[in-house]
């Protein structure tokens, strides 16, 4: 466990852009470490859109994201970093999520300063709490938190809400409370993201998302201006629900599931992807073992 959140810090610190694409559940996870992605991430647009078929106001709570992140982690050998949302209420709800998330495996999370429920921060109507209460949060955290390498990371709204002057006015603050990274959300014009990199001191951390609609923005520049991570974090729920509703259209359009096949993943990658080879091996040995043991009793 240690490994990966070391292996996280070490990406985070580095010189190079790192891209994170966003997994749903373990099976999209695991598709992303099998195409050799370095670190994930999980969020709860995700997470809900998956998990509840609805848009992301919020509605989820801690123990159900620290169960999902859990069965994320347990897929793969390559860090997850996740949503925390709020931190789902005051500081002793902080605490509780910071070690939740811990035994769960995820390698660090952030949590932003909006007003609880959280709501996608693309999604107009949202509110930030005042400065002093997120740092009160962000302490309450690191002191939560069990394991040095676990990355805590504050997010602010505050750039939609009050502008970009006092979104990087929270990063600063929230950097100086010790937050590994801070993050002004919804900062993507290349010009803005250049200043925060100038005016925070910290690693920063770009967001590309479905949700934020047709903005465009090259790694190449992001990478150039010093961004030293960028998250994907809805690209797999998207990529997956149109593939699914285009085999579906097929299916019924046609009334033939060989129609289908060209549209599906082969059964033996299916099963690669999965591990039964290395499941079935697993049984076959301890069956073998227990066979052994009971030869062995019965001729004593």
């Amino acid at each position: 466990m240690n490994n990966v959140r070391k292996k996280f810090r070490a990406l985070m610190s580095g010189k190079r852009l790192v891209m994170m694409p966003g997994a749903y559940d373990g099976l999209s996870a695991r598709i992303m470490e099998a195409e050799g992605f370095e670190a994930l991430c999980a969020g709860g647009y995700a997470a809900i859109g998956s998990m509840m078929a609805q848009a992301d106001l919020g509605q989820s709570n801690m123990r159900d994201y620290a169960d999902h992140y859990a069965r994320i982690c347990a897929a793969v050998e390559i860090p997850v970093f996740v949503d925390a949302d709020t931190g789902f209420g005051g500081v002793n709800n902080v605490r509780q999520m910071i070690r939740a998330f811990e035994a769960a495996g995820v390698a660090g999370m952030f949590f932003s300063d909006q007003v609880f429920p959280n709501r996608c921060g693309y999604l107009p109507g949202k509110q930030v709490i005042p400065a002093e209460q997120m740092l009160a949060k962000i302490k309450a955290a690191l002191d939560a938190r069990r394991d040095p390498d676990f990355f805590i990371a504050a997010r602010t709204d505050a750039a939609g809400v009050d502008g970009l002057d006092a979104a990087i006015e929270r990063c600063q603050l929230f950097v100086a409370a010790g937050a590994d990274l801070a993050k002004p959300q919804g900062v993507d014009a290349i010009e803005d993201v250049k200043r925060v990199i100038r005016e925070v001191d910290c690693p920063h951390m770009a967001t590309l998302s479905q949700a934020a609609g047709a903005k465009r923005r090259s790694l190449e520049e992001l990478e150039a201006a010093g961004v030293v991570a960028a998250t994907f974090p809805s690209i797999a729920l998207f990529a997956a629900a149109h593939a699914v509703r285009n085999v579906l259209r097929i299916l019924k359009r046609e009334n033939s599931l060989t129609a289908t096949f060209d549209h599906l993943l082969p059964l033996d990658d299916y099963y690669a992807l999965v591990g039964l080879k290395e499941q079935l091996a697993r049984e076959e040995a301890y069956d073998q073992a227990a066979a052994a043991l009971g030869r062995k009793r019965a001729a004593e």
